[in-house]
């Protein structure tokens, strides 16, 4: 297992620097001056360029900003915003709990929901519930995020006053419920299904049917045998997932007004502010790498054969 874990830890080092220099790059390569977007659209005097350029080592080469860059990140320094001159990571701090709060939000929803929707479908294949669900999940990754948001605010916010319109004044889990719900939909849907699907698979197996023949409760072979290895492919997902809902959380912060992550990466991009993008990619490339490694972690603890291969 120690042998497992160490290469891991070294792949998810290589990858992340591979990933932060694409990144780094791409930003470094959009066209526009972030000191010149200062002005207001007038032209600041060259004096005035020129020593902006100086304080945040505009004026250095590509590589040698990236390896600026990346030692910063060793200290936990992720820059320096041009527009504001606050540090980055302050600016993060500040947007990143309500993102954080929106996101694990949505993926309690969906792994609650998911999870036992999709058992109880296993269990009952061909029934009404397992027919219901079905038509759920068609309907759920067939309704666009922006849609089912809108639809969510009207209806349940202006309409019948069961949550709050938008922001965040109300805490949680009054402000997070609805657009936690919304942006669990899909995810929902996908949990639900892979979960049918390989426990339909598990039940099938020679050993679980062993176990029924033997007279045990099926809702113990089920709990304690089947779902075990069933619920494999679903850990994967789940893990994977999580940085997907903290990206896709943009857009729902945008319909529900919430001041997280999504506001913050709109202002900077509007304002060519490339420290703040890359501080804020660099934390999602860190958020998938971790959820990865965790999720290959409990993988191996799951299933012994994962750790030799």
């Amino acid at each position: 297992m120690g042998a497992y874990v160490v290469r891991r830890l070294l792949q998810t080092v290589v990858v992340f620097i591979g990933v932060t220099f694409i990144i780094f790059a791409a930003v470094f390569l959009i066209p526009g001056n972030p000191v010149a977007a200062l002005g207001g659209g007038q032209p600041l005097a060259a004096p005035v360029v020129h020593d902006l350029e100086l304080k945040y080592h505009l004026n250095e080469p590509f590589i040698d900003q990236y390896g600026r860059y990346l030692v910063g990140l060793l200290h936990g320094n992720f820059g320096t915003s041009v527009d504001t001159g606050q540090s980055v990571s302050t600016l993060m701090g500040q947007a990143w709990p309500v993102t954080v709060t929106l996101a694990l939000t949505a993926w309690g929803i969906e792994m609650t929901l998911g999870i036992i929707s999709g058992v109880l479908a296993a269990l009952r294949r061909g029934g009404a519930f397992d027919r219901l669900m079905m038509f759920f999940t068609i309907l759920a990754v067939s309704v666009p995020i922006f849609v089912a948001a809108f639809t969510a605010q009207v209806l349940l916010g202006v309409k019948l006053h069961v949550v709050p319109v938008a922001g965040t004044q109300a805490g949680w889990p009054e402000s997070y419920l609805v657009p936690g719900f919304v942006l669990a939909l899909f995810s929902l849907a996908t949990v639900s299904r892979l979960t049918r699907a390989s426990l339909l698979e598990t039940l099938t197996k020679e050993y679980v049917q062993t176990a029924v023949a033997k007279g045990l409760p099926r809702w113990w072979v089920v709990l304690k045998h089947a779902l075990r290895n069933s619920i494999i492919p679903v850990v994967t997902y789940l893990g994977i997932d999580l940085g997907f809902l903290l990206s896709g959380a943009i857009v729902v912060e945008g319909v529900f007004n919430l001041p997280g992550v999504g506001l913050l990466i709109f202002n900077a991009i509007e304002n060519k502010d490339g420290a703040v993008v890359v501080g804020v990619a660099t934390l999602f490339v860190l958020v998938f790498l971790v959820a990865n490694l965790a999720v290959d972690m409990l993988y191996a603890l799951l299933d012994p054969r994962v750790r030799y291969k």
